[in-house]
């Protein structure tokens, strides 16, 4: 399995997705990603999910 992906953000990267996180005028879809994404530079990361074959 391969290793997770681990981002890290600078100040300014972070305070924009911060602003597009609250935006209204952009798609929902956009506010989550931005959202995910601090929370991935933050530590946080998605389990892993199994596969029934």
């Amino acid at each position: 399995m391969p290793a997770p992906i681990r981002i890290v953000l600078t100040e300014e990267e972070d305070r924009t997705l911060l602003e597009l996180r609250v935006a209204t005028s952009v798609p929902q879809r956009t506010r989550d990603r931005a959202h995910i994404l601090r929370l991935n530079a933050q530590g946080w990361n998605t389990p892993a999910r199994r596969r029934n074959f």
